[in-house]
């Protein structure tokens, strides 16, 4: 029986080319969203693979989607945590709401996918758990305190969890992609990109989803169990950490 993959936030942008690189390597895959019906109907049309849809900031809607998932397709052996949203403005201007919104999605959320399944991987010793963080949580980002912060945590996260769940065989692992050609990059007036982004980067294009979801493969397999504790800097070359 193939090993059942949850990506959170995996019906749009990266998370949608993780679901789909996951579907195409063999693993049954459900894809969360939070907001979007129609663009995660027309997914699950496309490609077939499931979406559930809920927040992963509110700790008992985890628990009662990833039942569902696993009363659905089978308990969860990979879990992606790719979910993430942005409230950016200036220091000096960012409102406690924006601040909140940020770390109770991009951090909080982490625990509150991870807790859930946790346990299950823990009795059956086995897991593989990624979390995608940012080239942001790295280096840092003006108006990005929330969200630079938010990232910075998931490292840390992925650290220490990957102590904890290594003698089960549970890997734990971070990628910190830097700018990646989504929708929401590409959106980006053109001369900004090709002005004050792209030359930043030195292999001198944006990162396209796919060679996200790629890393994601090779970190989730069976036989990736030596690797734990690791973050993969997905980034052109633009950070080095």
């Amino acid at each position: 029986m193939s090993r059942v993959a949850l990506v959170t936030g995996g019906s749009r942008g990266i998370g949608a080319a993780i679901s789909i690189a996951l579907k195409n390597a063999g693993y049954k895959v459900a894809a969360t969203y939070a907001g979007n019906d129609e663009a995660a109907a027309a997914f699950t049309r496309e490609t077939g693979i499931h979406t559930y849809k809920w927040d992963v900031s509110n700790y008992e809607a985890c628990g009662e989607g990833i039942a569902k998932v696993a009363a659905e397709l089978g308990p969860v052996d990979i879990l992606v945590n790719n979910a993430g949203i942005t409230r950016d403005a200036m220091f000096h201007k960012m409102t406690p709401q924006q601040w909140k919104e940020v770390i109770d999605t991009n951090l909080t959320g982490l625990f509150n996918m991870t807790h859930q399944v946790w346990g299950g991987m823990r009795d059956r010793s086995f897991g593989r758990i990624v979390n995608i963080s940012s080239i942001n949580g790295q280096k840092g980002q003006a108006g990005q305190a929330n969200y630079s912060a938010a990232k910075a945590g998931d490292i840390g996260f992925t650290k220490a969890l990957a102590q904890e769940g290594a003698m089960k065989n549970i890997t734990v692992n971070a990628i910190c992609p830097g700018y990646i050609g989504t929708e929401m990059v590409r959106a980006v007036p053109e001369k900004v990109l090709n002005e004050r982004i792209i030359p930043q980067i030195p292999v001198g294009r944006l990162g396209e989803p796919e060679e996200i979801a790629r890393c994601v493969v090779f970190l989730v397999a069976d036989d990736a169990g030596f690797i734990t504790g690791s973050t993969i800097s997905a980034n052109g070359g633009q950070y080095f950490a």
